[in-house]
């Protein structure tokens, strides 16, 4: 019999809605008293917004919002009701992007997952996701601690040391991108160590279902969940692996790509995401991802919408590695030399590793030359290819998603 993380995962449709419309009110009022948001909720009455239909009449915010708020007023844009001194911790993202921690109990709503995972008390994981700047360490550690499991802090890199430390740790399950498991695993392999590994809670980046059959083949069951930056935790799988369940802290619609206007359900469009979370009221927050709702409840009894999990980009910002390159990005690899006409970043798989590829318009010059640009301005190591000016595809791309996701 499932054992579920708390009473909300099984309500019914009813008592969700009710809920709902005395928290969203509230959250709308707190989001009002933010200046960040600069008049775009005037006029709005917080009483009349109580479900997802009253939601979608209010204005989307976007990342580039975001952006140009924190650019105002630092570090986050007047969107907090807390000053940056009364959060635990400041994180810096890609762009940059700063965000608020908190150490509250699951704050980042983070435990909900791992519970499914079913992980808890006599666990020890293993969180590979970065605890510099970044904030996917601490969004795992704080959820760790929600479900009472000890944590190794083992970050990126350090390869050996990582399999070394999970043997003589006795982990017991993995947090962290989903091919960088398999890296731990094979090198654990190459050194003569066993490990105890059965769980993996994975993100940040796609689970192929040929690497997740291939850990089901060394007996780990590996669950995926959809988590941001600025919004924590939105949606997870369960054992049943039949879509991901919303988390009952934010409400999601799926919306038509640049206007806000929901689609039907079963339709692809963008995820908008409102978090009920008091301490940082994001009100329709655009992620830019692609995904679809799906009908009915999953098998595993919880009752939450589902989504069919992360389907693409709406714009062409693509994740590599775990890390988001931008178009603007690629822009300003261009603008740092005069050789550079175009440029296209391209993402591939080699096995079950991400691949960067950059291919670069130039009259000349080696792809040496180019290295350390590459790696300042995109975040990232990749192999560089120049090609001939006016070879690349005249179509408007500059980051191509060349991986498959059947």
């Amino acid at each position: 019999m499932t054992q579920f993380f708390d009473a909300l995962e099984t309500r019914r449709p009813e008592a969700r809605a009710e809920a709902l419309a005395r928290v969203l009110p509230e959250q709308i009022a707190r989001a009002q008293r933010c200046p960040g948001y600069g008049g775009a909720l005037d006029g709005v009455d917080p009483a009349a917004i109580t479900d997802a239909t009253a939601l979608a009449t209010l204005p989307v915010l976007r990342k580039s919002d975001l952006g140009r708020a924190q650019g105002a007023a630092a570090p986050f844009g007047g969107l907090t009701t807390r000053p940056a001194h009364g959060f635990a911790h400041v994180f810096q993202s890609p762009g940059p992007i700063y965000e608020p921690g908190g150490d509250g109990h699951d704050w980042w709503r983070m435990g909900r997952f791992l519970h499914a995972c079913g992980v808890g008390a006599g666990d020890i994981v293993q969180n590979c996701f970065g605890y510099h700047l970044t904030p996917a360490g601490m969004i795992f550690e704080n959820g760790a601690r929600a479900v009472g499991a000890a944590v190794l802090p083992a970050g990126t890199g350090q390869t050996e040391l990582q399999a070394r430390a999970a043997h003589d740790v006795g982990v017991t399950a993995y947090a962290g991108t989903p091919d960088y498991l398999k890296v731990i695993l094979d090198k654990a392999g190459e050194m003569g160590l066993a490990l105890n590994i059965t769980r993996a809670a994975v993100g940040g980046g796609a689970l192929f279902p040929s690497l997740r059959a291939e850990y089901a083949d060394r007996g780990i069951q590996c669950l995926q969940c959809y988590a941001t930056a600025d919004l924590g935790n939105i949606a997870y799988e369960s054992a049943a692996q039949d879509g991901m369940i919303v988390d009952e802290g934010v409400i999601v619609e799926i919306v038509r790509p640049g206007t806000g206007d929901p689609v039907p359900e079963g339709e692809v469009g963008e995820v908008v995401v409102t978090t009920l979370n008091p301490d940082y009221p994001l009100i329709r927050f655009a992620t830019g991802d692609l995904s679809a709702v799906m009908d009915g409840e999953s098998p595993c009894g919880r009752t939450n919408m589902r989504i069919r999990g992360w389907m693409g980009r709406a714009d062409q910002t693509t994740k590599i590695k775990g890390m988001f390159v931008r178009p603007e990005q690629v822009a300003a690899l261009v603008a740092r030399h005069d050789g550079i006409g175009r440029a296209r970043v391209i993402a591939s798989r080699e096995g079950e590793t991400d691949v960067m590829t950059v291919r670069i318009e130039a009259t000349g010059g080696e792809a040496d030359h180019y290295a350390g640009a590459v790696s300042e301005v995109l975040k990232l190591k990749g192999r560089i290819e120049i090609v001939p000016p006016g070879s690349l595809p005249n179509d408007g791309k500059v980051i191509e998603d060349a991986r498959s996701y059947e």
